[in-house]
């Protein structure tokens, strides 16, 4: 049985411009929240906001130092939200007689 509420926490990750800026920021790697801050010019509370989405998804993983979170995308997180759009995008073949949509 398909957990539907976790492959939607994924795809929720990318629904967001804010989100969608941060995933680009830290293509080229890691960084700290505060510059993420800097760069997306947000407020610290939005900031967190995003990046828990992201954590949650686990789509991005923090590491702490200190006391700010360095953030980068997850490869095992991207692999998986690839294969599960091609999963649920998928088309299965089905004959005519066995079709649902046919009756």
């Amino acid at each position: 049985m398909r957990d539907h509420a976790a492959d939607a926490k994924v795809f929720k990750a990318f629904c967001d411009a804010n989100r969608l800026q941060i995933l680009e920021l830290l293509r080229s790697g890691e960084k700290c929240a505060c510059v993420l801050l800097e760069d997306l010019q947000i407020s610290q509370s939005t900031l967190s906001y995003h990046i828990k989405i992201l954590c949650d998804s686990g789509i991005v993983v923090g590491r702490t130092e200190g006391k700010w979170t360095h953030y980068s995308i997850s490869d095992q997180g991207s692999q998986k939200a690839k294969e599960l759009l091609a999963e649920l995008t998928c088309k299965t073949a089905c004959s005519p007689s066995d079709c649902a949509c046919q009756k």
